[in-house]
């Protein structure tokens, strides 16, 4: 494969393309809806219609508004139907062809709305309008021009120099400038490098990373091989989950197909540049996400973190030096290769640069995948984009970074989405998971689900998670059930503190957030419930040095 080769493919998929095109979503919402059912339906009505040689009917990633599935869009008028059932394929056709008429007899859907408009998309530039199972569709919308552009025309400091200017920093949570990363690894003597792609999402209400996955394969594997060059490796992993298995067959084939174009495997694009890319498959644990854990699984053994240094860039799989992005973070590159650090560094804040994924959900109105600048306010995500709470209620909070992240207050929706912002409220902006809470939400609660959550995701290796999630969720359930006295609250705090800063890895020391963060904008709930403690004048606020 050389560039001529490559533009040769993008060329002739071009020049094949239809007068029509509906995009029908085949990403992981839409299907469990029957999409693929509206999706066989219209290619029967095309070929009744006979426009076979005029329309065609392509299956696509994410079309983003997952409330309103089985979504298809209509090329080139960008129409877009909502809810479309086996047997409004006739009527979708008739749209496309001839115009919506007065009774269209299938539902429209609102392009103009702010939830599509006021979207900048870098990462799911090409999800739903790639067709995810064919590698000819993602070259023709650009694949793999990026890593031609790294292997020919920059040497490897050059593409870590890139991504340092790009302001990059890792999806995954902790938002550590991916170019120091990268340096790092570089930098790093061993007798073998390795890149891992972290996709072991398992946040509550996160879909952000399955959706690229499931929608555009290509950008995975062309960030890594990116990132291989650039720090000297030659062996990629993907840790994916096994609750993923539409992402896993795309992959799969996404790897099939890119080893036959001598996109992976040796003398990448004719260079001397090898590399090969196999995935690993997790049960589900959420310990895995933490990359020490997760490098355990993959060489085998029970996915349990590892003290820390040495870190995984100087000794991490097999004890050699290993990168390890997530999967947001590997999309982001190819187009930072194609359009430059600068084009990427002019998007977002002045620390926080370029775009974050979202995933929507919760009692709000617009559920569903978002992609906005860094630095867009709360309240413009969930009141403009995301129509606000449904039937007109009252939002209440917004939860983001999962059961690491916390709760913020409506009160402060005008509050800015970036990492120094969110962390400055006691949250963190996690890997994209949003989940909105109306009036009706009780937050002791919502505190309790996310420790039930830790708790049994805790793989026990250390006992302030193993014991300290086990007594915080005790607490908390004395306290939802008005048995808690004003010492239950304060041994609560206090173990917050004792867990944050003893456990040995990032979900031991994370977990107390969402009830540190409830405690802190949401205290009286926790007060409200609380009992007389019988050995204090006053009940609600014991004595000091009182138990």
């Amino acid at each position: 494969m050389d560039l001529a080769e490559l533009e040769a493919i993008a060329g002739r998929e071009q020049t094949s393309r239809k007068r029509w095109t509906l995009r029908c979503c085949a990403a992981a919402g839409c299907l469990s809806l029957d999409a693929d059912a509206t999706r066989v339906a219209l290619t029967e009505a095309v070929r009744t219609a006979g426009l076979e040689d005029q329309v065609e009917v392509r299956p696509v990633g994410c079309l983003r508004l997952c409330c309103q599935g089985p979504l298809v869009r209509a090329d080139p008028d960008n129409t877009l139907f909502e809810k479309v059932e086996p047997d409004q394929a006739a009527a979708v056709l008739a749209v496309v062809t001839d115009g919506p008429g007065k009774d269209p007899g299938v539902r429209i859907g609102d392009p103009g709305h702010p939830f599509f408009t006021r979207q900048v998309s870098v990462v799911l530039s090409d999800s739903g309008q790639v067709d995810p199972g064919r590698i000819e569709s993602a070259i023709a919308a650009g694949a793999y021009l990026g890593l031609h552009t790294a292997l020919l025309e920059r040497t490897p400091s050059e593409v870590v120099e890139t991504i340092q200017r790009s302001g990059l920093r890792g999806r995954g949570g902790a938002g550590y400038p991916t170019g120091l990363k990268w340096s790092t690894v570089a930098r790093s003597p061993g007798p073998r490098k390795f890149v891992i792609c972290n996709a072991d999402e398992g946040d509550p209400g996160a879909f952000m990373d399955r959706s690229v996955l499931e929608s555009d394969p290509h950008r995975i594997l062309e960030g890594m091989a990116i990132a291989a060059y650039a720090v000297g490796a030659d062996q990629g992993y993907i840790y994916v989950r096994a609750e993923y298995p539409i992402a896993i067959r795309r992959l799969q084939e996404a790897i099939r197909q890119a080893r036959q174009r001598g996109l992976v495997g040796s003398g990448i694009f004719e260079s001397p540049f090898h590399f090969n890319v196999e995935l690993r498959i997790g049960a589900g644990a959420f310990v895995c996400g933490e990359e020490t854990a997760l490098m355990a699984s993959v060489e085998g053994r029970r996915g349990t973190p590892r003290p820390r240094p040495p870190f995984p860039a100087e000794s991490g799989l097999w004890e050699c030096p290993t990168l390890i992005n997530n999967v947001e973070t590997f999309a982001n590159v190819p187009p930072i290769l194609r359009h430059g650090a600068d084009w990427f560094a002019g998007i977002g804040t002045d620390r926080s640069k370029g775009t974050k994924v979202f995933a929507l959900a919760g009692r709000i109105t617009n559920t569903g995948l978002i992609e906005v600048p860094m630095g867009t306010s709360l309240r413009e995500i969930v009141q403009s984009m995301g129509g606000g709470a449904p039937g007109g209620a009252t939002i209440k909070a917004v939860q983001t970074g999962g059961p690491s992240g916390g709760c913020i207050p409506a009160g402060l929706l005008d509050t800015p989405v970036d990492y120094e912002s969110l962390a400055a409220l006691g949250s963190i902006m996690g890997s994209g998971g949003m989940i909105v809470m109306d009036a009706s939400t009780d937050m002791v609660d919502v505190a309790r689900y996310f420790m039930d959550f830790c708790r049994d995701e805790s793989c026990g290796k250390c006992i302030p998670c193993r014991a300290g999630t086990v007594q915080m969720h005790r607490l908390l359930t004395r306290i939802l059930e008005s048995r808690a006295t004003a010492g239950d609250l304060t041994q609560l705090e206090a173990l917050c503190d004792l867990v944050r800063h003893t456990s040995l890895c990032g979900l031991g020391q994370t977990a107390p957030n969402p009830v540190l963060s409830t405690l802190r904008h949401f205290r009286r709930e926790y007060e409200e419930r609380l009992r007389p403690d019988p050995d204090t004048a006053n009940p609600r606020h014991p004595a000091p040095g009182a138990p």
